[in-house]
């Protein structure tokens, strides 16, 4: 090797060597920074972009204020694992928003049982292209009225856990929010509880997947404990062998009517009983008693469309 070959060599490999050092780096003034919340802190009460280098990250950050986007800068292979702050999750949210962006969240465990990839609890939330996997919850909030939440092309895998003293935990819990937004989504391989369970006002859940075929336990996949308006259309729901509770795939109010149902419409939607699974469920279990606007759902054996409880 020439000694001009080495030196590019030896400028090539410290300047990788910096860049691992400092794999969260501002997109507006290019610094870098050698942990997660030393990023955030940064952006304090302002808005700026983190930018993630590829890798696995045993970190968790804060924040507490501002509009912070979190952004894998190779989606996929960003991974958060197994780090909570405050006993909670991965990114603990309570700024004016932030949005998440290629990101992966794993292994969240805490005392509570409740550990997730993300604890929002105030602000809006937008989510793009993120997985959350094998955790105690995925996302769980606190209540925001003013607040909406976005998720679009993310998968929920191995979520959720009802056993034990604790409250149970979901792939998606949703507190008293404003509005909730899903789209092109994947829920599969659920522990326990329900894969969506959302107080939001406002409902939408449309071309996503639920594959419960190799839950364990699980509960209902969409669950509006106390009833929303908006919609559910064009997902495609199967339900596996193994239920903690198997009578319906989605409710309305079963935690009692503290908000309007009115015109929530729920059509176009495929969903059918596991294979060799030989069971009698209902599409629809409605404690609202409101009017909704139920069509051209296409169900498979064993379903009943609609049932009034």
């Amino acid at each position: 090797m020439t000694k001009t070959a080495l030196i590019l060599v030896m400028l090539l490999s410290t300047a990788a060597t910096a860049q691992n050092a400092t794999p969260f780096q501002s997109a507006e003034t290019g610094r870098g920074y050698g942990s997660l919340q030393q990023a955030v802190d940064a952006i304090g009460e302002g808005e700026g972009t983190i930018i993630i280098a590829p890798g696995n990250y045993r970190q968790c950050a804060v924040q507490q204020a501002g509009v912070i986007a979190f952004r894998a800068s190779v989606p996929g292979q960003t991974v958060f694992d197994g780090a909570t702050c405050e006993g909670k999750a991965a990114l603990v949210l309570r700024g004016r928003a932030a949005s998440i962006d290629g990101i992966i969240f794993q292994n969240m465990r805490v005392k509570d049982r409740n550990g997730a990839g993300i604890r929002l609890e105030k602000g809006d939330l937008t989510i793009t292209r993120a997985i959350f996997r094998n955790s105690e919850q995925g996302i769980l909030t606190a209540d925001d009225r003013s607040g909406s939440i976005s998720i679009d092309r993310s998968t929920f895998s191995g979520l959720g856990r009802c056993d034990g003293d604790y409250a149970c935990a979901h792939g998606i819990y949703i507190g008293g929010y404003g509005a909730l937004r899903v789209t092109n989504s994947r829920f599969e391989r659920g522990n326990g509880g329900h894969y969506v369970k959302s107080r939001a006002t406002r409902i939408s859940v449309t071309d996503s997947a639920f594959d419960d075929t190799r839950g364990k336990e699980t509960n209902y996949m969409i669950d509006l404990p106390n009833g929303a308006v908006g919609q559910i259309a064009r997902n495609v729901f199967v339900q596996g062998a193994s239920k903690e509770n198997y009578s319906a795939f989605i409710t309305v109010a079963p935690e009692g009517r503290q908000q309007s149902s009115v015109g929530l419409s729920i059509s176009a939607n495929e969903a059918s009983i596991a294979p060799g699974v030989d069971r009698n469920t209902v599409f629809l279990a409605d404690w609202s008693g409101d009017r909704i606007a139920l069509g051209g759902n296409r169900l498979g054996r064993g379903l009943k469309p609609f049932e009034r409880r």
